[in-house]
């Protein structure tokens, strides 16, 4: 597991939060700790580094 951080696509505060490196690819929904909207975090692992990550907002 590592920590990452990047800045809510909603309130623009940073965040954390930690990726589990030994799973290639992730996609789910989690909140903002902030402001609680949800963000769509998609994650791409390869040879135990972080190849892609994004946080994008949700239209709700």
């Amino acid at each position: 597991m590592e920590e990452h951080f990047f800045q809510c696509p909603y309130c623009w505060e940073e965040i954390s939060m930690l990726i589990d490196y030994s799973v290639p690819h992730q996609s789910y929904v989690e909140d903002c700790e902030v402001c609680c909207n949800p963000i769509q975090i998609t994650v791409t692992v390869s040879d135990g580094q972080l190849e892609a990550f994004s946080a994008e907002s949700i239209e709700q």
